[in-house]
């Protein structure tokens, strides 16, 4: 048994759906949001760690995990309402957001649209942040791949090691851990419900040039937030000089590379994961965003 299947899933309907979600500890709330393809098990190396010191909230997003996976809107606004209210149905006022990669660019989106439940934002190899990624993803969203996905997952193409090391390299996948957890990702396409999802969920960001969504435009409104950017060196997925970048847009920020770590560093370093990010909760005070502050941001950026 992993750590974190100690961690009895629970859920909860929202909206007539099913939510699933993992929940530990005591203590201040931290919200982890997993990214596309994957569930609340992605934290499985640090969630029990955290939970010592924290009350831990591991979601899995609509249309992964457990989780429902309903025909509907499987944008970064659905996603973050979702998770409003599933704070709200918990009892939670506030929040630690940790975000990677899409549940980065979803926690960007939460503290955008309900700035009042965000204490503290830190991306992890997020999403929305610039126009590259990697080929695999552009590809998947040209049009029929709906109809070749079936085949790949049924195959189990990627887990059966038919990929070469050179093939993976083409499509900006490094081995290791990012192949081992695509992999398991792409093993969930089998069933049709979290296949539609995940194109819906990618199609809403995602398109053969490159990322659609860059959240960089609003990132001046995360300045009263503490703000902390995680991102592996060696990620082959989404680069680190998104992270680089964000950094030096929001003087105050904080930038932590993880230089053995691809696109989970969660995973490939996940002690220093932990340190760095309970480090940041101690030694930042949580933010209180009230609706004035929020108009005084606005009306900063116009004058």
């Amino acid at each position: 048994m992993s750590p974190i299947e100690q961690f009895e899933p629970h859920e909860r309907v929202l909206h007539g759906h099913r939510m699933a979600y993992r929940q530990a500890g005591s203590g201040p709330v931290i919200v982890l949001v997993h990214g596309i393809t994957a569930d609340s098990t992605t934290w499985a190396r640090v969630m029990p760690y955290l939970a010592r010191r924290f009350t831990v909230l591991a979601p899995d997003l609509a249309g992964h995990g457990a989780s429902a996976k309903p025909r509907g809107d499987y944008s970064l606004g659905a996603h973050a309402s979702s998770l409003r209210d599933l704070l709200a149905a918990l009892g939670h006022d506030r929040a630690t957001f940790v975000g990677h990669s899409l549940g980065g660019g979803i926690a960007m989106q939460l503290s955008y649209q309900f700035p009042e439940l965000c204490e503290r934002l830190v991306l992890v190899d997020s999403g929305g942040l610039g126009r590259e990624v990697s080929l695999l993803l552009r590809a998947a969203t040209l049009p029929g791949s709906e109809y070749v996905l079936p085949f790949l997952a049924a195959t189990r193409l990627l887990e059966a090691g038919r990929f070469s090391v050179r093939l993976l390299g083409r499509v900006g996948l490094r081995p290791g851990t990012d192949v081992e957890e695509m992999a398991r990702g792409h093993a969930t396409l089998r069933d049709p419900g979290a296949r539609a999802a995940f194109l819906h969920t990618l199609r809403a960001v995602v398109e053969p040039g490159g990322q659609r969504v860059d959240a960089s435009d609003r990132l001046y409104l995360a300045r009263r937030i503490p703000f902390m950017v995680l991102w592996g060196e060696r990620d082959t997925i989404i680069p680190l000089s998104h992270g680089v970048r964000t950094h030096e847009r929001l003087p105050g920020s904080r930038l932590e590379v993880f230089g053995r770590s691809g696109h989970f560093p969660q995973l490939d370093e996940p002690e220093r994961f932990i340190d760095v990010l309970t480090d940041f909760i101690d030694s930042t005070e949580p933010a209180r965003i009230a609706a004035e502050d929020w108009r005084e941001l606005l009306e900063a950026k116009q004058s």
